[in-house]
């Protein structure tokens, strides 16, 4: 069996590495031998000359053979080893053949070792890559998310990572977080992609902002809710550096593809500030609050007027929920208006919300 054409169109197709499927081609054929000849020591070289597998055995050299499966005569054996003396070991060519079941267990042995090593090539190449932002083609709608083609390699985009309502097309270019890769596929991916989490936008920011990737801006805190709003909390290493303008850039020129990417999902920028106060502050932005109170280091009374109240808030409690998260703190929100009535929101854990 000329096996050359099927190792070279593996090696080309599949980028597998030739010393490592020829040894597991090898390794296949020898399997399928000693399942159909179970007590004979199988040798088994692919010739490259030839392209075929070669079969040997390995026997004694004696002077009478009594057992067929593990002597060979002295005779026969120095047409092979001209120097070969009794009771010496050799490989032999094997010629007895094998049946289909033994070859269909071959295949199998083969097909399952060269997954294996698919599997393993995949890792290698992308394993340093997870937790950085990849590029991709939305290859087509699975049950459980999008299929996405990187490098001719598929990943698993899970609906449960993008963000609600993202709209997704066949064909064209994703970019997403690489979350996980796999050591061995887990159904038909080893690659893990995310749009929902807050590693995804924290990406984004070092690609398009240059002193977020070295370090002269840091991101203090992200919360979001994907697909409805993101605050992220910056800080800058040097005072002549303001933190939120170097990430909007001129006319908004660093941040309009961040928000681009994530489609209608608005991001909230707040500068640090160790003052937990004036951060409970810019938290509920665009709300302007006059004045907050720290109240047993687990809740704060936030004191705004009535017209600011659903600024606060947000669509759902969404942006008061984010607010809390943030600072750490329950937030109780008080009406001027109304001093002795009392017109509290206490913003609620959201276990939906991504971390």
């Amino acid at each position: 069996m000329n096996l050359t054409d099927v190792i070279e169109g593996l090696v080309e197709e599949r980028g597998l590495d030739r010393e490592k499927v020829i040894g597991i081609v090898c390794e296949g054929m020898q399997a399928a031998y000693v399942k159909k000849y179970p007590d004979v020591a199988f040798h088994v070289i692919f010739n490259r000359k030839t392209g075929n597998v070669e079969v040997f055995a390995e026997k004694k050299a004696v002077s009478s053979v009594v057992d067929d499966d593990h002597e060979v005569s002295m005779r026969k054996a120095r047409i092979i080893d001209p120097a070969i003396q009794p009771d010496q070991t050799l490989n032999v060519p094997f010629e007895e053949g094998i049946g289909r079941i033994e070859i269909l267990a071959a295949k199998q042995v083969i097909a399952s070792k060269i997954r294996d090593l698919e599997q393993l090539a995949v890792y290698n190449d992308f394993k340093d890559k997870e937790g950085t932002i990849v590029t991709g083609i939305v290859h087509k709608k699975e049950h459980a998310g999008y299929a996405v083609k990187i490098n001719e390699v598929l990943a698993l985009l899970p609906q449960d990572n993008t963000g609600p309502g993202e709209i997704i097309k066949i064909g064209h270019p994703i970019k997403a977080l690489l979350k996980e890769v796999y050591q061995a596929a887990r159904g038909d991916y080893q690659l893990l992609l995310d749009r929902a989490s807050t590693d995804f936008v924290k990406k984004l920011l070092e690609i398009e902002i240059p002193e977020v990737f070295e370090g002269l801006v840091e991101v203090k805190d992200i919360v979001r809710i994907p697909g409805y709003k993101t605050k992220i909390v910056v800080a800058s290493s040097r005072k002549e550096i303001d933190p939120v303008g170097t990430c909007v850039g001129v006319g908004g020129a660093r941040i309009k593809p961040i928000l681009r990417e994530l489609g209608q999902e608005k991001i909230d920028l707040i500068q640090w500030t160790d003052t937990i106060e004036k951060l409970i502050r810019y938290s509920l932005k665009p709300a302007e609050v006059d004045k907050v109170e720290v109240v047993d280091g687990n809740k704060a009374v936030v004191w705004l007027a009535p017209d600011q109240r659903s600024f606060a808030i947000g669509k759902m409690g969404q942006n008061i929920n984010l607010a809390s998260k943030l600072v750490g703190l329950e937030i109780q929100l008080q009406d001027l208006s109304s001093p002795q009535e009392d017109m509290n929101l206490f913003a609620e854990n959201d276990d939906e919300e991504d971390n």
